[in-house]
């Protein structure tokens, strides 16, 4: 009776569950260093968003328009890119390719927020404001850069490699032979 106890306690009693941590940096999507640029990349394209707003008056505004959304659009969806890789979040969506995703909005944010801060600087008013809110886009467009920098030097291309792992090109020998009729 007694084997029989400690045989069957093992399988069949119930372990307390694991606490389950819902904040996960670092993790197999976001290392600690990629954590705080993304959150600096929030920070500056939020703080050159507001700015910005604040410009009251513009000779040409297509490009302080352009300027804004492309500074909104940086904000709010890398706080979202942010709280889903660092969260258990990104599991309940439904995507499996996140560093593909987080690579190609990456750089697509890059080139965005260069272009965005190129134009908006050749074209406004040249108010010390306005000046410093492409300034701020300039430092976010730096923040982007570091971040796709950063990723290429950890994790290389993730479109190349398909899931990104290394490909291994070792000759095995076969373990178990085909049959043509099926049986041995």
């Amino acid at each position: 009776m007694a084997t029989t106890d400690t045989v069957y306690n093992t399988t069949t009693t119930t372990q307390e569950p694991k606490s389950r941590k819902w904040f996960n940096v670092p993790s197999e999507n976001l290392e600690k260093v990629r954590f705080g640029i993304k959150v600096t990349e929030v920070l500056l394209s939020f703080v050159a968003f507001v700015m910005e707003e604040v410009v009251s008056n513009c000779s040409n505004c297509g490009p302080l328009y352009f300027f804004e959304f492309v500074s909104c659009t940086a904000f709010l969806f890398t706080l979202l890119l942010l709280i889903l890789l660092a969260t258990t979040l990104h599991q309940k969506v439904g995507i499996n390719c996140w560093p593909t995703l987080d690579f190609v909005y990456t750089a697509a944010m890059t080139f965005l927020f260069l272009i965005a801060s190129i134009v908006f600087v050749r074209d406004n008013g040249q108010t010390s404001l306005e000046q410093a809110t492409a300034a701020f886009g300039f430092l976010a467009t730096a923040a982007f850069l570091a971040d796709f920098a950063f990723f290429v030097k950890i994790r290389g291309i993730p479109c190349r490699n398909g899931n990104n792992q290394p490909v291994d090109h070792t000759p095995r020998q076969e373990t178990e032979k085909l049959n043509s009729n099926g049986t041995e």
